[in-house]
């Protein structure tokens, strides 16, 4: 069981499917000794990467000083990571994407995260699963990139409205996932 986990959110919606998969995620969790950190990527100020290749020689992972920094220290102090979020047109949310964007300073301040377990938890509304595909095989590209291990994937489709995952095993499948950790 790990010790650290950070969840990065990037749901703008309070209450959500995407909350509640993940508050059964920390629940788990947390009942397993866990350490668990929240980052809510959509009510924080996380600017797109500016690609000037100045990460850390400020002393914070991004010269460009926003929220990033604040869950910056805890990425590199964390042994798993999940990126949890809707589906935003076949892709992740813009909230999120400027997340793992920034990820990109690790590797140019040559901060080693490798090693880390990492998942994704994922829902959308339309009922297909291959609609998640573009958050899915982007997701094991930056795996493979930051020599993560991937544990799992939590991906239900089929679910729009606020509460709609409690009609699916989503919520279960997230707290099975903690235990992989």
């Amino acid at each position: 069981m790990a010790k650290k986990i950070v969840v990065i959110n990037g749901s703008p919606r309070k209450g959500g499917n995407t909350e509640r998969m993940i508050d059964a995620f920390k629940k788990k969790a947390e009942g397993n000794g866990t350490e668990v950190v929240t980052f809510n990527a959509a009510t924080s100020n996380v600017g797109g990467c500016h690609a000037c290749e100045t990460c850390f020689k400020s002393g914070k992972a991004c010269t460009y000083d926003d929220d990033f920094n604040t869950i910056a220290p805890d990425i590199l102090d964390a042994d798993g990571i999940v990126f949890a979020c809707p589906t935003y047109w076949y892709s992740f949310p813009g909230q999120i994407k400027n997340v793992i964007d920034k990820l990109y300073s690790f590797c140019i301040g040559e901060k080693d995260i490798a090693g880390k377990k990492c998942a994704l938890i994922c829902c959308c509304e339309e009922d297909e699963l291959d609609v998640m595909d573009g958050l899915s095989k982007p997701f094991d590209r930056i795996a493979a990139l930051l020599k993560w291990d991937v544990v799992g994937k939590v991906l239900i489709p089929g679910v729009l409205e606020v509460g709609a995952i409690d009609k699916t095993d989503g919520c279960n499948q997230a707290a099975a996932l903690a235990g992989k950790f």
